[in-house]
């Protein structure tokens, strides 16, 4: 289940217990299985497990009562990497990892909207999996003023981890405006639709704490297994 630069795996599975409780796979007051039973079905060591559990808990999500078990406890604001990742699969969750196709430093697509203060950016092109199933292609720019020079072996998963982590940019909001468009012929053999192709797509733009447009990006996802949700509370 892990890769070079993914996130821990007691990590992995608190965030795909968390897009579970979100997607209503799981639901408030719903009782997990007892621990060993979990974790063989998931095939992870139940120490694994137990540390996945006790984020849950301190993400105040998991109430873990003595001698009965773990209880689910649904929150609409949770503490959660991929709090702003829309995609889940059509049945719901799914844990999002991602395959870094290319990194580089180029003047900026003057078909974007406009964002930061560099004539340049850093595009990040990434195909993306939703519990190991292929379901888009996104294309980030981030402006280049953030950092001179980003390689596939500095990500991981999630990208505003790695912003928050490594350059100290927060992404406080982002705008998504969806359509249709055609898959660019970039496109790698593996996601299950040919370049030109009309597939639903994504454009973000993504404000930083300061309030400037730090980033923009553009997702191409597959419409047979994917999903876009937003939900609302």
């Amino acid at each position: 289940m892990t890769q070079r630069g993914s996130l821990p795996l007691y990590q992995q599975i608190s965030e795909l217990l968390i897009r579970d409780i979100a997607a209503g796979r799981l639901i408030d007051g719903e009782r997990l299985p007892p621990e060993r039973d979990m974790a063989a079905e998931m095939g992870i060591a139940v120490g694994t497990l137990r540390a996945a559990l006790k984020d849950l808990t301190e993400k105040g999500m998991l109430v873990r009562v003595q001698g009965s078990g773990n209880y689910i406890r649904a929150k609409s604001d949770p503490d959660s990497v991929y709090a702003l990742f829309r995609l889940e699969l059509a049945a719901g969750g799914g844990l999002p990892t991602a395959q870094v196709l290319s990194v580089e430093r180029l003047a900026k697509d003057p078909g974007l909207p406009e964002f930061g203060t560099s004539a340049e950016g850093h595009r990040i092109r990434r195909l993306r999996f939703l519990s190991g199933q292929v379901a888009a292609i996104e294309e980030i720019w981030l402006d280049g003023a953030y950092v001179p020079r980003i390689t596939a072996d500095d990500l991981v998963e999630s990208l505003y981890l790695y912003y928050r982590t490594r350059l100290g940019l927060w992404i406080a909001r982002a705008e998504d405006r969806l359509d249709l468009a055609t898959v660019p012929g970039w496109s790698p053999p593996a996601f299950p639709h040919a370049p030109g192709a009309p597939v639903p797509h994504v454009t973000r733009v993504s404000w930083a704490q300061d309030g400037a447009r730090a980033e923009v990006s553009r997702t191409w996802f597959d419409h047979h297994t994917t999903r876009y949700v937003a939900r609302l509370k």
